[in-house]
């Protein structure tokens, strides 16, 4: 049984959310579009094991000693079926081919649906904010354009394999614990395809697609996450011979932002003012993402206090029409030098708060409430 906390490298009481985070990177790292076809095994891996651990129930029937995804039931840890989990199904699937049986499958189609394919894709803050058209360009299989998906040169259809008849299978001898046998295999001539192109197409070989540059328009909505995946429905990978496209799955990364921080549907900056602006009161302008804003400072402002401007945060992802806010964190600069006149004035206004009651000592942060802006002024002029 497969350790399917080592496959995604995370520890036996990893929370919900460092799966998840872990699982992103790990099928990023080994998706076979973006580290090639030798990861395709690996890639398999990681989403099992994905699939198991972000299962409370299959989750715990591992964290248990048995594999949820065991089709023997967990056989090899001492429960599940009889002959020590041994399918006989495939025994007596194998003794019947080898009487000509076949695979009772028939020949393989040949339009194979696509793949689904995985990109990222970097935006900055605004388009996260409102939401935006984005061109993603990427390397992917498309239709070819010379057969247009068919797979033969002159749109000719198939003909019957001659060598298996249209099975798609043949007969061959082999040697098993019984003797010599004759069972089923792939027709070589079709592939298993049952017919053959007479003239196959020069540009795809028969398959119907070739790799191509792409570029698609990804909407992306108005309050996406970081780290979100994008699903665009048929974008992935053209199938074979005009087969079903597979889906392309986007995984968005929000650029960081010189002016604002996200936190939830709100953006928060941070604004240092003078002195004498949060004493007074001040109205001054701001930047935001729907231009300039007026922000009032109202008078006796404390440091770090906030002010809260409505509707200017981000999109609410489930709701267009609604927004969260803008938090401005302002920051009083207080001088640390003076000349004579301004020292003498704030020794006269020191003076005539003389009867401000002290700072008592305490064993939590002091609140705005109970240590005032003033008395920060007086600390710093000593």
């Amino acid at each position: 049984m497969a350790d399917y906390y080592s496959v995604l490298g995370v520890e036996r009481d990893a929370t919900e959310e460092e799966i998840k985070r872990a699982y992103r990177k790990m099928s990023r790292k080994y998706h076979p579009d973006l580290a090639g076809p030798q990861f395709e095994e690996k890639f398999k891996e990681v989403n099992t094991a994905y699939e198991v651990l972000s299962d409370p129930e299959k989750r715990r029937m591992f964290d248990m000693g048995v594999d949820p995804n065991d089709p023997r039931g967990g056989a090899g840890y001492g429960g599940g079926q009889p002959f020590g989990g041994f399918d006989m199904g495939d025994v007596f699937g194998q003794f019947f081919d080898a009487f000509g049986g076949g695979t009772g499958n028939g020949p393989i189609p040949r339009s194979q649906p696509g793949r689904d394919q995985l990109e990222e894709l970097t935006i900055d803050l605004r388009t996260a904010v409102f939401g935006a058209e984005q061109h993603l360009k990427f390397s992917t299989y498309g239709t070819c354009q010379n057969c247009e998906g068919t797979g033969s040169e002159h749109e000719e259809p198939p003909i019957t394999c001659p060598t298996c008849h249209g099975s798609g299978y043949t007969q061959k001898v082999v040697r098993t614990l019984l003797g010599q046998m004759m069972t089923s295999v792939p027709c070589e001539t079709c592939q298993g395809h049952g017919n053959i192109f007479q003239h196959p197409c020069t540009q795809c070989q028969g398959s119907g697609r070739v790799r191509t540059e792409r570029d698609v328009v990804i909407p992306v909505p108005g309050g996406v996450q970081n780290d979100s995946r994008l699903r665009v429905p048929g974008q992935g990978e053209a199938g074979e011979c005009n087969g079903q496209p597979g889906d392309l799955y986007v995984d968005i990364t929000v650029r960081k932002d010189e002016r604002f921080t996200r936190q939830g549907d709100d953006l928060h900056c941070w604004i240092r003012v003078p002195m004498t602006w949060a004493v007074l009161g001040h109205a001054m302008e701001i930047d935001s993402f729907d231009g300039k804003q007026q922000l009032d400072i109202p008078a006796g402002t404390q440091p770090e206090q906030t002010v809260e401007i409505k509707n200017l945060g981000m999109t609410k992802l489930n709701d267009k029409d609604q927004r969260g806010n803008l938090i401005v964190h302002i920051n009083v600069q207080i001088p640390t030098k003076l000349s004579d006149s301004e020292r003498s004035l704030m020794e006269q206004f020191a003076q005539q708060q003389k009867d401000e009651k002290p700072v008592r000592q305490s064993s939590q942060p002091a609140t705005p409430q109970k240590r005032g802006f003033f008395s920060k002024i007086k600390d710093a002029l000593g």
